[in-house]
């Protein structure tokens, strides 16, 4: 990086500030060329600095050979037909029956999911469509933060609960043509009758 000149006014400004000032005493000098080491002594933790106190935001020591890198998570293997999942997940097969539960609160659509894929099992119906919609938009300007998609959450974990687990193969999002990702598939087991 090359340095500029002193503009005339700046070579004056210096010059005024260089006259002024008075030169170290000789030990002072002497102390600053050759410093003498000086123990630290550790800081004493601040009760009220509770974070640092607890190592919270501390890097946490990583075993031998651990990955540090994110890695993406694996799907668990299907519980149906390989061939058949995918042709569900490509959107190639068609829903038998759909219900639709997005605006519905938590405590009418637990209800209404459980009635419906256990009326659709008892039919012999095997691949059903739950539309949940994909919630809310977060608004940037609302102060309080809150959970967005109750419903897009809170249906595979009921579809895994009893009563439904027993009548339940696969669960997975649908495809863009069924609703994406306000919508799941769910693959019915077979009834002992079919």
């Amino acid at each position: 990086m090359s340095r500029r000149k002193l503009r005339a006014d700046e070579h004056e400004l210096w010059q005024k500030v260089a006259h002024s000032t008075k030169p170290l005493p000789e030990a002072l000098r002497r102390e600053a060329q050759n410093p003498k080491p000086t123990l630290v002594q550790p800081r004493q933790p601040d009760p009220m600095d509770l974070p640092r106190a607890f190592g919270i935001g501390a890097k946490a020591p990583l075993p031998h050979g651990q990955i540090t890198t994110p890695q993406p998570v694996q799907r668990g293997k299907p519980a149906m037909d390989k061939k058949t999942f995918g042709k569900m997940r490509r959107g190639k097969m068609v829903p038998e029956a759909k219900i639709d539960l997005h605006g519905m609160t938590v405590d009418r659509a637990h209800p209404a999911l459980t009635r419906f894929i256990m009326t659709s099992y008892s039919r012999g119906f095997r691949l059903v469509l739950v539309i949940t919609g994909k919630g809310q938009r977060d608004d940037p300007h609302d102060p309080i933060p809150r959970q967005r998609g109750v419903l897009k959450r809170q249906v595979p974990m009921w579809l895994k609960m009893a009563p439904l687990h027993s009548a339940v193969l696969e669960v997975t999002e649908a495809h863009v043509r069924h609703g994406g990702g306000g919508a799941y598939y769910v693959y019915l087991r077979r009834t002992s009758r079919s």
